[in-house]
């Protein structure tokens, strides 16, 4: 078998404003890191993200170089994390990428220490989130490692135009709360196809073709304390609100109204397209997605919004939580805050579900299924 050749690939990463890039999600991803003017890329290979390490090589030459990109295929994924120190001390955009969960966990110490001082500039991971049907490792969800470092976890709706979307707003995200930001794809997400409406690309201010002047350093940068308690302060008084004010502003996640407005369906970002189809398959949403019931699409995982999802849930008796992967931590956030506001809801999940697993299809209608009986909503045509 003859090696792959990423020609036609590199060639349409050059497309510029209104041309239309056709491929997998994987490379509209790749698209959106040039079009964000990023100054480093760097990664450790593993599906299903080799994809955009492998683009990237064959473009270094190309197009890298010439808009003063550095490119690192890193040692390891703990290498890739360090990479992100660059935006410690400088206000540079820059993005690293490995297969999860298993390459986080040999990134995490590194990328704690990135989490802890804090970054000047956008830092983004492009996490593959290996689980599920053709995962070829340990089956666990990022999303405890996002909440363990107190960093923003984004998990966008699967169309290109969104990946693009929120890979730019993911660099927005990190210049706002000053912390790298998770960007997760899913194994099907990656290799799905489609197109996207192109921006230019957009040459960085710093870069190896436009270095400082001179060098930045501040000893409160430093993970050693007494720097790491002021850190830790900064983390819970000031980036996360920051990061729930961008999230809110920015309309990172999706309320689409319906007309039975006493039932709600709250599901991740990755996971709606299979919802919708579960919907339009029990006839609750026509072929576009049109559905009576009213939906919340958490693009941004991590921090949740309370004040978002409580008027999401005032004047509701019964919402659906579809959630992948265990332990439930969207699922028992709603119903916390539920709870401590006195809001007469339903809040199911799990139990509708599976407490494990990828949510293929069939699993995700059937919980569809079980959640409706009962409420009768309007059918869809």
């Amino acid at each position: 078998m003859g090696e792959r050749s990423f020609a036609e690939d590199v060639k349409q990463l050059g497309y510029g404003q209104g041309q239309v890039l056709r491929g997998e999600g994987i490379l509209a991803i790749t698209k959106a890191l040039l079009q964000s003017g990023v100054s480093y890329v760097g990664g450790y290979p593993g599906a299903p993200i080799s994809h955009l390490l492998d683009v990237l090589a064959d473009a270094n030459e190309s197009l890298l170089k010439p808009l003063g990109i550095y490119y690192e295929l890193s040692g390891s994924e703990a290498a890739a994390a360090a990479l992100l120190g660059a935006s410690i001390n400088y206000p540079m955009r820059g993005a690293v990428t490995w297969k999860s969960v298993v390459g986080t966990n040999v990134a995490s110490d590194a990328l704690s220490h990135v989490a802890s001082a804090g970054v000047l500039g956008g830092a983004l991971v492009v996490i593959g989130e290996d689980y599920g049907e053709g995962a070829s490792i340990l089956q666990e969800r990022t999303h405890s490692s996002a909440l363990k470092s107190s960093v923003p976890l984004l998990d966008p709706r699967n169309t290109l135009q969104s990946f693009a979307r929120f890979v730019e707003e993911g660099f927005g995200l990190s210049e706002a709360c000053n912390e790298p930001v998770l960007f997760s794809i899913r194994i099907r997400a990656c290799h799905m196809r489609g197109t996207l409406t192109c921006r230019d690309n957009v040459r960085p201010a710093i870069s190896m073709r436009s270095p400082l002047e001179a060098p930045s350093f501040s000893l409160e940068r430093i993970n050693l304390p007494p720097f790491t308690y002021a850190m830790e302060a900064k983390k819970f008084e000031q980036r996360l609100p920051a990061a729930r004010r961008y999230i809110l502003e920015r309309g990172l996640n999706e309320h689409r109204p319906g007309t039975e407005s006493h039932l709600g369906i709250v599901m991740q970002g990755g996971l709606w397209n299979t919802t919708v189809r579960g919907l339009h398959l029990l006839g609750l949403a026509d072929v576009h997605g049109r559905t009576p019931v009213p939906l919340m699409i958490l693009n941004a995982i991590h921090p949740l919004v309370p004040e978002e999802l409580l008027g999401f849930l005032r004047g509701k008796k019964r919402v659906l939580v579809v959630e992948e992967g265990m332990p439930n931590y969207i699922e028992r956030e709603l119903k916390a805050l539920a709870h401590e506001a006195r809001l007469d809801v339903e809040i199911q999940g799990k139990e509708v579900f599976s407490p494990h697993g990828e949510y293929v299809p069939a699993l995700v209608i059937g919980g569809l299924r079980k959640f409706v009986i009962g409420a009768n909503p309007t059918a869809q045509s």
